[in-house]
């Protein structure tokens, strides 16, 4: 940091479980990434390449090198996975991950209907070669998953191997975890935390509210994902309680009244103030 500021939240540091913070890449140039990295390295823990985007960017490789040199590990998007498992094509999902270096994978059935045992298989399978992340929910805004399943799948999932299990919310954030309007489900994310433990998830939470409503309901700490780069220092200082919308949420509120009370003037000694 810059300068000292005193009584800011305990941010975990780098390499964490808690307080970590996913970066969607939906097609950022060689260039752009520099720039991104130049001031968002410190805070990020790794990187999506958001949905298919790694089919169609140009120098791929080169691309993924500039993060690694960063220290940030890179994953492909969980509808890559689903395009390779809708065309039959796991063994070749498996290699493109041993082409390109990737040290995660996502595992996700939101565009496609894939029965859970089946989906469990491939994260066991996924999990001997690479670090699975596992997203459970729809992208179908339709389709609406009662918390009971959320738990079962997440800690099903979690057994299988999964790493850490990801709470769907697309890169608008408003299906899954959040209402088309993109507020969120706050009972059903409560229910979830009875069960999973907050560690273990990384929630998608795309909108400044949403980012909000987390830090607020878990502290600085909790894990958060599709993260916009421009949007990475902005979403520091809300984790930090540095700005408007979490700037009283971690100080103690009673020692800054006292701070900020009014003086009481006294007269003299032997005096008494009027009243009035």
């Amino acid at each position: 940091m810059n300068y000292t500021l005193n009584n800011l939240p305990e941010r975990t540091a780098k390499p964490r479980e808690q307080g970590y913070t996913m970066v969607m890449d939906k097609g950022l140039s060689i260039r752009e990434v520099e720039d991104f990295l130049e001031v968002g390295a410190p805070y990020t823990d790794i990187v999506k390449l958001g949905w298919a985007t790694s089919f169609v960017t140009p120098n791929l490789k080169r691309k993924l090198a500039v993060y690694k040199e960063a220290g940030i590990p890179v994953y492909f998007g969980g509808t890559l996975f689903e395009a390779f498992i809708i065309r039959n094509q796991f063994d070749d999902y498996r290699r493109l991950l041993e082409e390109f270096g990737m040290e995660y994978a996502e595992v996700s059935d939101g565009s496609i209907d894939l029965v859970h045992d089946r989906k469990l298989d491939y994260i066991r399978t996924l999990a001997q070669q690479v670090n699975v992340l596992s997203e459970v929910g729809s992208k179908d805004a339709e389709k609406i998953i009662p918390p009971y399943k959320w738990i079962s799948q997440m800690k099903t999932e979690l057994e299988a191997g999964a790493v850490k299990v990801i709470g769907e919310a697309r890169e608008a954030g408003n299906v899954g975890l959040f209402r088309s309007t993109g507020e969120v489900r706050s009972g059903l994310v409560e229910e979830i935390l009875t069960q999973i433990p907050v560690e273990k998830i990384l929630w998608e939470a795309p909108q400044k509210s949403q980012q909000v409503w987390f830090i607020k309901m878990m502290g600085a700490n909790v894990n958060l994902g599709n993260i916009a780069p421009n949007e990475i220092v902005s979403l520091e200082t809300i984790r930090l309680g540095l700005r408007g919308d979490t700037f009283t949420h971690f100080l103690d509120m009673d020692t800054v009244d006292e701070m900020f009370r009014p003086e009481v003037k006294t007269g003299k000694p032997g005096t008494s103030m009027p009243r009035g």
